[in-house]
């Protein structure tokens, strides 16, 4: 299964887990509350959540006159992957990293720390450039909105769920007390789960894309190699686990078991796959 038919199916996973859950708190109009709920949260994220999250980081827009290069490079990469030119950002912070976000091509934006702009040479910023662009070429920054957003109204089903005694069946049947527990436990965390996996397989995917639009996977197999360094020695201190998902390498510093948990795959494996390709997709 490729890494994007893995992601929808999941996608749909997680919808179908959203909507049993509301139609065992309460029926076929739980059913309907847990869908209006899902559908209204989507909607509110796929219209403020680029500009929330942008302002979050303090991030700034930058113009050609200021950042010549980083112009250029984000334009010739969005000509290869036939998309208009995102808007350009610059985050005030030291840790290196870098996301996309925006509903869609036509409404995108890709942001870059400071700290990433001091670390990486102009080879490996094309790299990470590439890889954010692949980003929103995918539609990804849509996806993972969608995925965080039913990951969230999942955990607020489950909750209603427990405020309702998960015996609020319209059908005349009283529901049971274990299962509307198990549901209140398992469901967010399966809810996590999917979620982590969806972001896992699209970042597969994202440097699968960006390697071929900026001509040499070693550019951005060396970038993530100093990424990995960079952000271990200098997390970012006011990241938001809910917008982890967003940036092309956790802002966290991630070791051991809560690896497991991380909604990037392990960078090593990422590394492994970028330098098999060399010599793929040259040009």
């Amino acid at each position: 299964m490729t890494n994007a038919i893995k992601a929808y199916a999941l996608l749909a996973l997680l919808i179908a887990i959203v909507l049993v859950l509301g139609q065992a708190m309460g029926g076929t109009e739980g059913l309907v509350v847990a869908f209006v709920i899902s559908l209204a949260m989507s909607f509110f994220s796929y219209w403020f959540s680029d500009s929330i999250v942008l302002s979050m980081y303090g991030a700034q827009a930058v113009e050609r006159d200021q950042f010549p290069a980083l112009h250029e490079i984000v334009e010739r990469l969005a000509e290869r992957a036939g998309i208009p030119k995102p808007a350009v950002y610059i985050i005030p912070s030291m840790s290196p990293n870098a996301f996309a976000t925006g509903r869609g091509p036509s409404k995108s934006a890709v942001a870059v720390t400071e700290g990433l702009l001091a670390m990486l040479n102009k080879e490996e910023l094309a790299g990470v450039l590439a890889h954010e662009i692949a980003h929103v070429a995918n539609y990804d920054v849509l996806l993972s909105t969608l995925v965080a957003t039913l990951a969230g109204s999942l955990s607020f089903v489950a909750r209603m769920f427990l405020w309702t005694g998960g015996d609020r069946r319209r059908d005349g049947e009283g529901g049971s007390p274990l299962l509307g527990l198990l549901m209140i436990i398992l469901a967010p965390l399966v809810a996590t789960l999917i979620q982590l996996a969806i972001s896992r397989s699209r970042e597969y995917l994202a440097d699968e894309t960006g390697a071929r639009y900026c001509g040499d996977p070693r550019w951005l197999a060396s970038a993530l190699a100093k990424l990995e360094g960079g952000i271990a020695n200098r997390p970012m201190s006011d990241a938001e686990p809910a917008t982890a998902h967003l940036f092309i390498a956790s802002p966290f510093s991630v070791q051991g078991i809560m690896g497991w948990f991380s909604t990037h795959p392990p960078m090593h494996d990422r590394i492994e796959r970028l330098v098999s390709m060399t010599g793929q997709n040259r040009g």
